[in-house]
């Protein structure tokens, strides 16, 4: 194979548990297929938090990854126990990797799979949702963490998912969401779907609310081509398509930014294997071919999946994968990657070859800019710790009422229980007090006399949410009788 120059750079780390032995084996197939990789090396994981460092990488590992821009990293473990944070998440957050793109397919009849036609795509919004980890405390029995759902975010993702599709040759992109709940969150996700979806008119678009989406995914599978979604779903589904495709074992994932871009298995680092030689190193080997396609050697990817599909049809198989009747050789790790080199060069025969196009990766537009909508700060949820009930909490509040702002409604978990509440609501001690101005626009120093008056009364507030309007819509769920 002609020599491919110069040689990429890339960002390498073995990782804990199996992370090690299947990077090794990683490595060696894909630089056996003629990959021009240009190695830097760090340590993360188990030991850099054993060394004190609680994000589980030193300082000095980020000027590598500044350096090459492409992460190809093995599993971690992250201890158990506070103080210590997820890599992965500080790496996708810190580094602005904002597309987690996971392909789900079927490899039937080699690998067992209820679903033998299955092959999607999901992407992922990777930064934010409730993985911006803002969580609280804030009362003695309630604790909150926030959902947050930007406006550049649903852009960047969903625009990526179509221009992946339409690069890939893929022809529909679904949005799963739970907008029918939460309607300003998931509901820009929704909005910014069909507002981006309307300039791809060559490709098929669709909705699913994400509980009955996620039931059709686990049943039909076969319908679904590349979904998008935000943090959380994506998260959870993307495993779920990956087992039942075959073997979470099996999956690799991009993590795509605008500077720098890491490549990884979906699994974890099952210690409890490290260092047997039994790890299915397939998912890491998959994760390397998204690399190389990103890096533009998009020959050698092919060879390297090619060569691989071959070795699932030959039933050179790992324990994970075995079936009675269908397997015929059971290997390890370094033996499974032998068995891949050995055949570089073949296609599948029973399995689709793959074709990669030698183009480079797509670049996405820069975000259009919005006209700011005209903001009106009408009125203020005041949250309070209460134990009594909500007819005695609405007469003390009642007593704070002063100027433009009139307690109109107490929640509580949501649920409207002042005015005509039922008793039959259970209630914690945390409650939603609302104060409104009948629509009309209030000073911040109007709020602040507010919570000024319920500290003075002994009203144990904990937070306040100012409720505005945006170009005279509400940017605040309303509650029952509003």
């Amino acid at each position: 194979m002609s020599q491919l120059s110069p040689k990429a750079p890339i960002t390498v780390a073995y990782g804990d548990g199996i992370g090690p032995d299947i990077m090794r084996a990683s490595l060696d197939v894909m630089q056996s297929a003629g990959a021009q990789l240009d190695i830097e090396t760090i340590e993360i994981g188990e030991a850099v938090y054993n060394r004190g460092f609680g994000s589980g990488i030193e300082p000095s590992a980020w000027d590598s990854l500044r350096r090459t821009k492409v992460f190809f990293k093995a599993p971690i473990t992250t201890p158990q126990g506070g103080g210590f944070k997820s890599l992965n998440v500080t790496i996708r957050k810190s580094l602005g990797l904002y597309a987690n793109v996971r392909p789900c397919a079927a490899y039937a009849p080699f690998v067992a799979t209820k679903h033998p036609t299955m092959d999607l795509v999901i992407v992922r919004e990777n930064e934010e949702d409730l993985y911006a980890g803002i969580e609280h405390r804030q009362t003695d029995e309630v604790f909150q963490c926030l959902k947050l759902i930007t406006r550049p975010g649903c852009e960047r993702i969903v625009r990526y998912a179509f221009e992946y599709a339409r690069a890939n040759g893929r022809n529909k992109v679904t949005c799963f969401t739970k907008d029918n709940i939460m309607k300003l969150t998931d509901g820009l996700f929704h909005k910014v779907f069909d507002e981006i979806g309307a300039e791809y008119p060559d490709l098929e678009q669709e909705h699913w609310i994400v509980d009955i989406g996620a039931a059709k995914l686990a049943d039909t599978p076969e319908i679904f081509d590349v979904i998008v979604m935000p943090n959380l779903y994506g998260d959870i589904l993307s495993d779920v398509a990956a087992q039942i495709a075959g073997s979470v074992g099996l999956a690799g994932s991009a993590n795509i930014g605008a500077q720098v871009s890491m490549f990884e298995a979906i699994h974890g680092s099952a210690p409890r294997l490290a260092g047997q030689d039994r790890a299915n190193p397939s998912g890491l080997l998959l994760g390397g071919v998204m690399m190389l396609n990103h890096l533009g050697q998009s020959a050698v990817a092919e060879r390297v999946h090619n060569a691989w599909l071959a070795t699932l049809e030959a039933g050179v198989h790992t324990r994970d994968i075995w079936q009675d009747g269908v397997s015929r050789e059971l290997v390890g790790t370094r033996g499974f990657a032998e068995a891949v080199i050995a055949r570089l060069g073949q296609e599948p025969q029973c399995l689709k070859p793959v074709r990669y196009a030698a183009t480079a990766p797509f670049v996405l537009p820069p975000l259009k800019s919005h006209v700011p909508a005209h903001k009106k700060t009408v009125g203020v949820d005041l949250f309070v710790q209460w134990r009594g009930s909500a007819d005695d909490l609405a007469g003390k509040l009642k007593t704070i009422e002063h100027g433009p702002l009139a307690l109109r409604m107490i929640t509580n978990r949501g649920v409207k229980v002042w005015p005509e509440g039922f008793p039959e609501t259970f209630c914690t001690d945390h409650w939603r007090c609302r104060f409104l101005n009948e629509g009309s626009p209030i000073a911040l120093t109007d709020i602040v006399a507010l919570s000024s008056r319920a500290a003075d009364a002994g009203i144990d507030f904990i937070k306040t949410e100012h409720l505005c309007t945006f170009d005279g819509e509400p940017g605040f769920s309303l509650g029952q009788g509003q």
